[in-house]
């Protein structure tokens, strides 16, 4: 996820240095002001956790900032707006009369693009807040079914009633991925698809990996101090207070954790699409090298995974 107010041609310490996407954008720019080198600011307001991603279950809702998610995901020119949506809507195709779930939908924007599009959809969320706002948004000719509720528990779907299961930039706040998958795999036909849409675990992994400039070889490049090693992270969502703080927490896992479960699940990987940046770097010194970095290292992965 980005910021809403993003300028025309950001440079790239704005744009590019891995301010995370969740962050307000008055709290993220103090932080930009604060690391003008951006090597490794994912450090400033993530804090991982010594125990294991197996260990006590936590609260990954973002209804604690619901109105400030749905606030941002309205802009234009976010990569939500630029890249989530038009890659999913072109490997869609026709969805005309195709029942799909939106799984972890939020506030429901995508929900209610396919339904405009003729799709049957029903949107679920463990935020409830999300899920209100969801509501009170659409046509009553087109409007998705949306529920509250946890995405290992799609109690409102009877078995083998889905074609299409969507989950965009949320596994990575899944806590019970296995039991997911397997709640997926029952609701779904047995022609259906998922298509799972993450934060590149290869190369975004919160407090783990950061950008860097060789100013002698003139080449920007991305720094991987951890891969293989799953993570449960706290995520400040209000970094820029002292009062009322608000957190999350996210998931780090390599790509063979998803090959795993999605097999254990009865999933095949039919296709993987990695996603760069549309962005591009103001004119200077590190323009050509910026760009060229946004351009082979990619932000996000699709995985379209069948029965």
């Amino acid at each position: 996820m980005e910021f809403k107010k993003i300028t025309k041609k950001k440079s790239f310490k704005q744009s590019l240095h891995e301010v995370p996407s969740f962050l307000p954008q008055k709290s993220a720019r103090a932080l930009r002001s604060k690391n003008q080198k951006g090597t490794i600011i994912e450090k400033k307001y993530t804090e991982k956790l010594t125990t294991s991603a197996k260990d006590t279950p936590v609260d990954t809702s973002w209804g604690s900032v619901s109105n400030w998610y749905d606030e941002h995901l309205q802009g234009k020119k976010t990569y939500h707006e630029t890249i989530i949506y038009p890659g999913l809507m072109r490997r869609l195709g026709d969805v005309r009369g195709v029942r799909i779930l939106d799984l972890a939908c939020g506030q429901g924007i995508f929900s209610h693009k396919l339904a405009l599009q003729g799709a049957n959809v029903i949107g679920v969320d463990l935020a409830s807040e999300l899920i209100d706002i969801a509501k009170k948004v659409g046509s009553e000719k087109h409007h998705p079914d949306f529920f509250v509720s946890p995405s290992h528990d799609l109690y409102m779907i009877k078995n083998a009633t889905v074609d299409t299961i969507i989950i965009s930039l949320a596994l990575q706040n899944i806590e019970r991925v296995k039991e997911t998958f397997d709640e997926c795999k029952r609701v779904l036909k047995k022609e259906g698809r998922m298509l799972l849409v993450l934060n590149h675990p290869s190369f975004r992994n919160p407090k783990e990996s950061s950008w860097g400039y060789n100013e002698r070889e003139k080449i920007q490049y991305r720094r991987i101090d951890s891969y293989l090693s799953e993570s449960k992270i706290k995520i400040d969502m209000t970094p820029g207070s002292r009062t009322d703080k608000k957190f999350t927490y996210s998931f780090h896992r390599p790509l063979q954790f998803y090959s795993k479960f999605l097999e254990k699940a009865g999933f095949l990987i039919k296709r993987l699409e990695e996603w760069e940046s549309d962005r591009e770097s103001e004119p200077g010194v590190r323009q050509l090298a910026e760009n060229k970095s946004r351009k082979e290292i990619p932000l996000f992965l699709l995985i379209e995974a069948v029965q």
